[in-house]
């Protein structure tokens, strides 16, 4: 347990990079040797390495937990068939695709953008096994890069807004504390991959922010 400040590939976005599925973190090819075994170590969970659609922007392209994945249309059907691996797959389409953009989810609960239409909420409510529904934070429709959620707590946005929390809080069973990540980016998700036992963060990230995140996700 405990946190770890580093680049992933030479970039500092590492929740652009990463993905945390259930009990599985999704890694880029490139990823390995001592690089990958820090994260390991930190996260305490497997490893998967993939790439979707030739993308390694893996955080931004697919969601989701022990049950099921949602994942953006580029990927290919050798990537879908990977995927089957770890739970049932979700591949979303029309222009709304960037699963890890657009939602956020545990093993409580998924908070969904409002990008997504009404019938995709309940089919992917139906594939993770959890209550899901649609909001914004901070007003803004990109979910995934502006919350960072574990089973114990969640970190969002600074500008999050009063009903949004209260909805953070009914859906994902936690309690929510604002942040900030990298020397005060307010896009907590794209600079913080977690898990119930730690949390890997981009190196920017203050001792104060740190020390925020370890309070909010319950590593303290």
């Amino acid at each position: 347990m405990g946190l770890l400040a580093t680049e992933v590939l030479g970039h500092n976005q590492v929740g652009v990079s990463l993905a945390v599925v259930g009990n599985v973190l999704f890694h880029p090819h490139g990823v390995n040797g001592d690089e990958l075994e820090k994260l390991l170590s930190t996260l305490e969970i497997e490893s998967f390495p993939i790439s979707i659609g030739g993308s390694n922007l893996l955080g931004s392209l697919m969601c989701g937990n022990s049950n099921g994945i949602a994942v953006a249309d580029i990927a290919t059907q050798e990537d879908i068939d990977k995927l089957t691996s770890f739970g049932d797959v979700v591949v979303m389409e029309h222009g709304v695709n960037a699963a890890g953009n657009l939602l956020v989810c545990t093993s409580k609960g998924a908070l969904m953008s409002p990008l997504i239409p009404n019938e995709g909420i309940n089919l992917l409510s139906d594939v993770f096994k959890v209550p899901g529904v649609s909001t914004t934070i901070a007003g803004q429709e990109i979910l995934g890069s502006l919350i960072a959620a574990n089973s114990n707590g969640a970190i969002v946005h600074p500008d999050v807004t009063v009903s949004e929390v209260e909805l953070i809080k009914q859906t994902l069973d936690v309690d929510v504390m604002v942040g900030t990540v990298g020397y005060g980016s307010p896009f907590i998700g794209a600079g913080i991959v977690v898990t119930d036992s730690g949390a890997v963060v981009s190196p920017e990230t203050t001792g104060p922010e740190l020390n925020r995140i370890e309070d909010a996700l319950g590593f303290i």
